[in-house]
């Protein structure tokens, strides 16, 4: 119905609508970004995670501090799972999170902000202060006319909104400010935006912020920024990136090197980010959401390092339907056939499209990139069953990446939406080799 809707009605209507929709929800409860210093962070990666060490640094400093994220939802220390399967929820739901958020007395809103939500003007009512850019590179590029300018350009929207309102909280004028990723390519597009101050981070460049002393270990990572010492107890090097910020924030907001560095600590479990599922079993399994080339890459050079050389990596993996791009398919199956040692290709949310059709795109990318079908690499559209088979590849020692869906609570096959969730399902399938 969707899809025919889309056809039918012309796509600047269909926005309009949007727009108009979010301006009344904000004015039915009473524009409560307003009345907290809202964060929105964007980017093609990275910003659940960076969410969630942003909220963890202001709460140790004394902050109570509301997120929206595509995993989930925290007012102050309350927290849920996102269960509407899109990052950005609708306007009257956001509103009302908001809403909810101001009576709980939050003084912070951590908004994770998507070219989607930013292009159907559910940012629309969401008052930004600071504007934190992570990365960019190609992803639902259908949405946006498969133009990779109209990606990025839609992500600047928060950006340019940045200015066009100001706030007085406690007295005091709210400061703009543009957090950016200085290490990636399109860092400058985003600072171009008007703005009072701008600060870069990076490992590469990055001012006062750049990470170095860089120290790896199978469950934790440290590293200096501004010359303070910070350790993360989520692995994977690119998780530096996710926390950079974090400190940023925390230092803008008063917060001292010893509280940051405490509030990053204790982060121990983003759901569904590189999260450890233990029942118990001899090898390692980690839940992520990577569901494109950059993620995907990160995961298996994270899982290689973790692993002693003679341990295998088992991948399971799989790609959108639902009209979603189609070309990320064979690059991922390319990856994990050259950088897995077994594959496992399985359902993720194929909508209407042929659930088949989707795993071949991938499996045969894989084929080509080496693995042979039925002894290194499977092909498993039942979830379930691709999840038991990925689990029962593993011995010893090994580490089992089951991703793209991370701690999403539902699955969506045809037209029906199922109560989904990877972490539990992979619980129950570990007691069952128990037994």
């Amino acid at each position: 119905m969707k899809r025919l809707i889309k056809k039918l009605v012309p796509e600047g209507a269909v926005l309009a609508y949007h727009y108009i929709v979010a301006v009344l929800a904000s004015l039915v409860y009473r524009l409560p970004s307003r009345k907290m210093i809202v964060i929105g962070v964007t980017g093609t990666k990275g910003k659940t995670s960076a969410i969630n060490f942003i909220w963890s640094v202001l709460t140790n400093g004394g902050y109570k501090t509301g997120i929206i994220s595509t995993a989930n939802i925290r007012i102050g220390e309350r927290e849920v799972l996102n269960k509407y399967h899109m990052t950005m929820p609708g306007r009257f739901t956001i509103q009302k999170l908001l809403s909810e958020m101001v009576k709980a007395g939050c003084k912070y809103c951590l908004v994770e902000t998507t070219s989607e939500g930013l292009k159907q003007y559910r940012h629309i009512g969401v008052y930004y202060d600071f504007a934190v850019f992570m990365n960019l590179s190609p992803e639902h590029l259908e949405s946006h006319g498969g133009s990779f300018a109209r990606y990025k350009e839609a992500k600047g929207k928060m950006f340019k909104a940045l200015t066009s309102h100001r706030k007085i909280l406690d007295g005091k004028k709210v400061e703009k400010v543009i957090i950016a990723n200085k290490d990636n390519e399109y860092a400058d597009y985003f600072l171009q935006f008007p703005a009072d101050k701008k600060i870069i981070f990076g490992l590469k460049s990055g001012g006062d912020y750049r990470a170095t002393d860089i120290v790896k270990e199978k469950n934790e990572i440290e590293f200096k920024a501004g010359g303070h010492e910070f350790e993360l107890n989520i692995p994977g090097r690119f998780n530096i990136y996710n926390a950079l910020p974090a400190i940023i924030v925390g230092h803008l907001a008063g917060i001292n090197n010893e509280l940051i560095a405490d509030g990053l600590e204790q982060l121990r479990v983003i759901p569904g980010r590189m999260e450890r599922i233990d029942a118990g079993q001899d090898f390692m399994v980690i839940v992520d959401y990577a569901h494109e080339k950059e993620s995907i890459t990160n995961v298996l050079e994270t899982a290689n390092k973790i692993k002693d050389e003679d341990n295998k990596v088992v991948i399971l993996l799989g790609a959108e339907g639902g009209g979603r791009d189609r070309a990320k398919r064979p690059v991922m199956g390319e990856l994990t056939g050259k950088r897995a040692d077994y594959v496992v290709v399985s359902n993720v949310d194929p909508y209407d499209d042929d659930p088949n059709e989707i795993l071949e795109d991938i499996a045969l990318a894989a084929e080509q990139a080496g693995k042979v079908r039925n002894e290194n690499l499977f092909v498993i559209e039942d979830r379930r069953e691709g999840i038991s088979k990925a689990l029962t590849l593993a011995s010893s020692g090994d580490v089992v990446l089951i991703t793209g869906k991370g701690a999403e609570q539902s699955m969506i096959v045809g037209k029906q939406r199922i109560a989904w969730d990877d972490r539990m399902v992979v619980k129950e399938e570990l007691l069952k080799l128990k037994v």
